[in-house]
């Protein structure tokens, strides 16, 4: 069982590798626009910081991931693709080669779901489809030489289908009704409507997609199975609680979406972002890390209550940026909100490494 194991890992584990280079080239860039850095010869991981985070690391985790759980070889050239063309749009390869693989990585994706929802048809499979077909529109849009601000909200979509997709495949934990279930659905609908119109008018289609954030995040904050495992000890309510946490954050991007619909650089942008890519989904990162690293590196991660301190860290200066920052004008406390995001992360992945090396020394 060990080498088999060990040779899942070869095979995966470079993979990962390239989600963490998309990663780390993501927060230089982040460190660079908030001023922290100067650009040097990395400016263009400033320029790709949208990109770089959302379809290049999270892009090919999530890939990743799900080619594991459809069991199907061919899905694995999706996070090969996307984590290869992130790494291209950091060099001085042709322009468009690196967005293009980026894009292929999403259509590829998009296949998987396809061909599992012929086989078995389901309305989370469904949904988490429609998230792969958010990634593709965005990585079209990077690849025509638009500015990320104008397929942020496609950037958003991937992620947020995704995540709801997965959390709607748990409830038939909890045998939630058929009209229960039937009230996401049409959240969904709302939110993907929005995206659509989003690219002809662009402030309707986000108020539209507000509402639908809005109506997910309480669905979810209501609904979910973290209400119910919230009151079990230890790694099951670490998990939840980063879970509810992240869904009060996604009920606050949508209400920016639907209050400041105009997606330009300046405070609002920074905070109708940052509620989703960082409050929500990196909080539901935190949480699902104890699950994903062994499912695909086959590498125990025991849970420790210090993670407590990295989620903390996250969702304490982001409150920083976006209230002290973004809303009250404080640069300093926009600044270095930003930079505790970054260590949140960093952190977050020190402990995650330290876990996995403690979990192999424990194993016999």
């Amino acid at each position: 069982m060990s080498s088999a194991a060990a040779a899942v890992r070869g095979r995966r584990a470079p993979l990962m590798a390239l989600a963490l280079v998309a990663l780390f080239a993501g927060l230089w860039g982040g460190l660079v626009r908030l001023g922290l850095l100067a650009p040097g010869t990395f400016a263009a991981a400033a320029d790709q910081h949208g990109p770089l985070m959302a379809l290049g690391f999270l892009g090919t985790l999530v890939s990743l991931e799900r080619a594991v759980a459809l069991s199907r070889p061919w899905v694995y050239a999706a996070p090969l693709a996307a984590g290869v063309g992130a790494l291209l749009s950091l060099t001085h390869a042709p322009a468009a080669l690196g967005p293009a693989l980026v894009s292929f990585g999403g259509v590829v994706l998009l296949g998987g779901y396809l061909a599992l929802q012929r086989r078995q048809p389901s309305a989370h499979n469904a949904t988490m489809a429609l998230g792969a077909l958010s990634w593709c529109a965005a990585g079209i849009d990077w690849l025509s030489g638009a500015d990320t601000s104008a397929f942020a909200p496609l950037l958003a979509g991937f992620l947020v289908l995704t995540i709801v997709g997965e959390r709607l495949e748990l409830t038939r934990a909890v045998h939630r009704s058929q009209r229960v279930r039937s009230l996401l659905l049409l959240a969904v609908a709302v939110f993907c409507m929005g995206l659509g119109v989003s690219l002809a008018w662009e402030g309707l289609g986000t108020r539209i997609a507000g509402a639908g954030l809005v109506a997910e995040a309480l669905w979810l904050a209501r609904y979910d199975i973290a209400t119910r495992t919230v009151r079990i000890a230890g790694i099951t309510r670490y998990m939840a609680s980063a879970l509810l946490v992240g869904y009060g954050w996604l009920i606050c991007a949508g209400v920016l979406w639907l209050t400041d619909p105009s997606f330009r650089d300046g405070p609002a942008y920074d905070a109708e972002l940052h509620a989703v890519f960082l409050g929500f989904v990196m909080s539901m990162l935190f949480a699902h890390a104890l699950v994903i690293v062994p499912a695909v590196l086959r590498l125990q991660l025991p849970y420790h209550k210090g993670f407590y301190a990295q989620l903390a860290l996250l969702h304490v200066s982001l409150a920083s940026r976006l209230i002290g920052g973004d809303l009250l004008g404080s640069r300093a406390a926009w600044r270095w909100g930003g930079a505790g995001n970054v260590a949140a992360i960093l952190i977050f992945l020190a402990m995650t490494a330290i876990g996995v090396a403690s979990g192999r020394r424990r194993a016999p």
